[in-house]
């Protein structure tokens, strides 16, 4: 199972938000290529980077940033936020991005899903962001009508890498993971499923651990990295054994 740390940017900088609200921003660091490089550096596999601002806003506002990290890291990087145009795709994926991560444009658009993962086979997650039941979408601002089971079994048929599972509740809450929803959701995928929001201790990964034989790829974790209730390397040891 992956441990995979998250790079949140706003303004330039490591934040990371309550629940998605971003009235609620907390700033750790001014430069996140230093975070990519030290957690490359303490064995991490493949680093989560959302562009917050670009979320909200509907297009990449952090672009040349996260490609700059990206050529300074070597462990593959899954990049979201803003990316609603298939060039913005061919841009990270040119620039060494590993994945691509499509949100609100994928519950907006099956055809563009369908062109974008037919031209990128295994090179697109979808992250279906999950207040209550019903999937959130721009930057989580806006909740659809969509039922995040019901999406899961229609993505079904996309040559998808992966789905992401945000439960916007416990996203940079520290208050632990929620099983429940994440059982129904393994229950329905074709797809490995990385599981974000609420991983905040040993005893959460502890708890994943055995669903990884039910297709959890893995887990994405933040606040609890920045503010020391999780090390990274003893993380990995669990989550990897």
């Amino acid at each position: 199972m992956l441990f995979i740390p998250a790079i949140d940017l706003r303004g330039g900088k490591v934040v990371r938000l309550f629940q998605g609200d971003y009235e609620k921003t907390k700033i750790y660091g001014e430069n996140p290529l230093k975070y990519a490089q030290f957690f490359e550096t303490e064995g991490a596999k493949r680093l989560h980077i959302v562009d917050l601002d670009g979320a909200k806003e509907g297009r990449p506002c952090h672009k040349e940033l996260i490609k700059a990290i990206a050529q300074k890291v070597s462990i593959p990087i899954q990049v979201g936020g803003g990316i609603r145009d298939l060039k913005t795709i061919e841009d990270y994926l040119l620039a060494g991005i590993s994945h691509v991560i499509l949100g609100t444009k994928a519950i907006e658009s099956r055809d563009f899903l369908r062109e974008v993962t037919e031209s990128f086979p295994q090179r697109i997650i979808v992250s279906v962001d999950v207040r209550g039941d019903r999937v959130a979408l721009s930057g989580w601002l806006r909740v659809s009508e969509v039922n995040y089971l019901d999406f899961l079994k229609e993505l079904s048929s996309f040559p998808l890498f992966a789905v992401i599972l945000t439960l916007i509740e416990r996203d940079g809450t520290g208050t632990g993971v929620e099983l429940e929803r994440l059982k129904q959701a393994l229950k329905v995928s074709k797809h490995p499923i990385i599981l974000a929001g609420g991983v905040s201790t040993l005893d959460d990964i502890i708890k994943l651990k055995p669903l990884e034989k039910n297709g959890l790829l893995g887990v994405i974790s933040g606040r609890a990295l920045y503010e020391g209730t999780i090390n990274l390397r003893e993380a990995l040891i669990i989550a990897e054994s």
